[in-house]
């Protein structure tokens, strides 16, 4: 190892002369982040034109779609566009202001920016207030909104200021759209709504006003979104947020049926945009949100099957170190996944599921995961009738939550479902009578991340006791937080065929029988009304008419759940001069390294960890590929290099790493990229970026999760 670490130290020397950090942009780590291929023109991102200036007439296209982006929030696709403006055009301050605007979004506008994540997004506003002379009146005012906005940290001086604009330019329809979104919550929804208007009374089909109006009355009035909801997903049919946000408001309205198709084409879509451009689950931000609100619908649609398999995806889909953990900010798949799948297999009833030791990857990372697990055990085997068993993990999630307070809401739920079950009814009733005093107007999140609301665990607690008219108070309570929950109509058919009152019971039956026209066999709650009513005919009872939802349907938008990609083509030479591709190694997993030679000394660095694993990644029927831009004659020569005993290979011209999406064309320089490629030739996971990836034990970790077949 002697000469190995002699080597080392003169790529060191030769990288610290060339370039202190390869693979980085010559534009400051601003530049580091995000997307660094080409762009391409969208289709279907809607229209939303905003003059600039520019020396270059073809940036105009591509701010056009960025800003397209922005207001669908494609963060991740409008920085690409804007990206590549300043590619065409260096001294474009919108362009750079469209950057920032990719970190300072709707989300956290409110928020102070002090985190490290944001400094790249304050690096690209100093940019376009450096260049602002060069612009419009209107352009410099643009800027100026924005940059004291994130000076003063709040969304209302923006709005101030934009309003400000809008007393010199009163037709600027881009600046009446923002004033409108970030009003949002913060004025009157009728005077939102009312600016929304004006701007589609000059575009009637723009993304960012459809868009406003549903978050505008999403969670109170949701009826006044129904238009904007039959428009935004013809105004911007290629981005899979337009298709999904109209799902937001049919859920709360109890129209699951055009929800799921609106949540199914979305995450298709979704789909579809990530395999075609190589980007994993935890790349895209909205996925595991959509998917998850997905896997709600269905629920309530009665599809139990695709609810479960959808969050059994989420939860298996590809992992990130970095990138796992907050589904909104980073993509994250873990927590919606199990929030997904703990909601459908207690709504459900799965309990034996529940209870069957590797069904539930259960996480107990910390107090409030291992909270989840004994509550969610507790509910099992209270629906088991392995009542002493539940006994003891109530006692056990009564330490966990232990803080001198009132019991929690999930403490009232178990230890009332328990007494009940245990014959003790005026006690579990009292238990679950104070959890519905807790839970009330606490079950319209997005999605719900309960299974029911209490008042309808009431409900179905009175009727079985044969108080059927207080079992219906509850019911219909429980349909005020989810309009036409087949459960509560199940209910309340029951309720009503035992007082005698037949023809409602029918109606509810019938109403019932639409919601979960397409409701997987077996279902008890459907079951027990079709024996009484075999020939309800199906009703809908919905604010407006709505399509039935068929998966089937939906298959020319792209695959329903997450499946790995195929990789691109790999077409390399390896030292001897031979031809090389991942087909030679089917039947093997590939964990291929794009690398910028040997003269970078952080290269090096990543192949050497990986040489001191290499027989791991043997046991794991893995083969290590690195490829570079050097010629093979060099490769097989190289002193610093020869150490290592992985597989190199040469891609003289970058076609190879351009496939793969590991070469910046911004700035014309090669990348360093980790991806895992299984037995198959899909790709399992990826890193690409400006530093190599160097957390070895991680990908023996996947590359295990791999084998094991999830």
């Amino acid at each position: 190892m002697k000469t190995f670490a002699l080597a080392l130290l003169f790529a060191m020397s030769v990288c610290a002369f060339a370039d202190d950090e390869p693979g980085h942009s010559s534009h400051g780590s601003a530049f580091d982040s995000g997307m660094r291929t080409k762009p391409w023109l969208i289709p279907g991102v809607g229209n939303a034109p905003f003059p600039i200036t520019s020396k270059n007439k073809e940036v105009q296209q591509w701010f056009d779609q960025g800003n397209a982006l922005l207001h669908s929030f494609w963060f991740e696709e409008a920085e690409r566009s804007f990206r590549w403006c300043l590619k065409l055009d260096p001294d474009c301050a919108m362009a750079y202001l469209g950057l920032a605007r990719c970190g300072f979004t709707w989300f956290n506008l409110g928020g102070g920016h002090g985190d490290k994540e944001f400094d790249r997004y304050k690096t690209f506003l100093k940019e376009a207030v450096k260049r602002k002379a060069g612009s419009t009146e209107l352009e410099q005012m643009h800027i100026d909104a924005w940059d004291a906005a994130i000076a003063k940290g709040g969304p209302s001086t923006l709005i101030d200021m934009l309003r400000l604009e809008l007393i010199k330019y009163p037709n600027d329809v881009e600046s009446k759209a923002l004033v409108a979104l970030f009003s949002i919550g913060r004025g009157k929804p009728q005077d939102n709504e009312n600016l929304i208007q004006e701007v589609l009374a000059r575009n009637p089909m723009h993304p960012g006003a459809l868009h406003a109006s549903i978050h505008n009355w999403d969670g109170q009035e949701a009826l006044h979104a129904i238009k904007a909801c039959g428009l935004y997903g013809q105004a911007a049919p290629g981005v899979g947020h337009a298709l999904h946000m109209p799902g937001h408001i049919y859920s709360k309205i109890g129209m699951w049926h055009e929800a799921a198709i609106a949540m199914d084409s979305a995450t298709r879509t979704e789909l579809r945009y990530m395999n075609d451009r190589l980007a994993l689950p935890f790349e895209a931000w909205n996925f595991p949100h959509n998917r998850n609100y997905l896997c709600y619908i269905q629920e309530q649609l009665g599809m139990a099957a695709a609810s479960i398999q959808g969050a059994k995806d989420l939860l298996t889909a590809p992992r990130d170190p970095e990138l796992n953990n907050d589904e909104y900010r980073r993509g994250g798949l873990a927590s919606p996944g199990r929030v997904a799948l703990f909601r459908a297999l207690v709504k459900f009833e799965r309990w034996k599921e529940i209870m069957t030791p590797g069904y539930v990857n259960w996480d107990t990372h910390d107090k409030s995961s291992r909270k989840t697990k004994i509550y969610i055990e507790t509910l099992a085997l209270i629906g088991l009738g392995r009542i002493d068993e539940a006994r003891g993990h109530l006692r056990e999630l009564k330490d966990l939550e232990a803080s001198g307070k009132d019991p929690s809401l999930s403490e009232n739920i178990a230890e009332g479902l328990l007494e009940i079950a245990a014959g003790n009814a005026s006690m579990g009733e009292k238990f679950l009578l104070a959890a519905d005093e807790q839970d009330k107007g606490d079950h319209a999140g997005d999605p719900p991340g309960k299974p029911w609301p209490v008042s309808r665990l009431l409900g179905d607690y009175f009727r079985k006791k044969g108080f059927y008219k207080t079992a219906i108070t509850y019911y219909d309570r429980a349909l005020e937080y989810e309009p036409n929950d087949g459960f509560s109509l199940s209910g309340l058919a029951l309720c009503y065929h035992a007082t005698d009152a037949y023809s409602v019971a029918e109606n509810y039956a019938s109403r019932l029988a639409y919601v979960w026209s397409n409701a997987d066999p077996g279902l008890h709650w459907l079951d027990d009304v079709k024996k009484l009513y075999p020939n309800a005919t199906p009703i809908a009872s919905t604010p407006a008419k709505e399509r039935i939802y068929r998966p089937a349907e939906l298959a020319s938008f792209g695959p329903s759940n997450w499946q790995p990609f195929a990789a691109p083509l790999l077409d390399v030479k390896d030292v001897n001069g031979k031809a090389v591709r991942l087909s030679d190694y089917r039947g093997k997993n590939v964990l291929l390294v794009f690398f910028l030679g040997e003269a970078c000394v952080h290269c090096v660095g990543q192949l050497k960890l990986i040489n001191d694993k290499v027989a791991d990644f043997q046991g794991q029927d893995t083969v290590v590929l690195a490829v570079c831009s050097q010629t093979p004659k060099t490769l097989k020569e190289s002193v610093t290099l020869n150490p290592v005993k992985v597989n190199f290979l040469s891609d003289v011209d970058h076609q190879n790493a351009r496939r793969f999406a590991s070469y910046d064309d911004f700035e014309n320089i090669e990348l360093h990229s980790t991806i895992l490629i299984d037995r198959q030739g899909k790709v399992r996971w990826k890193r690409t970026g400006g530093d190599p990836f160097t957390n070895i034990d991680f990908l023996l970790t996947e590359l295990r999760r791999i084998n094991s077949g999830l």
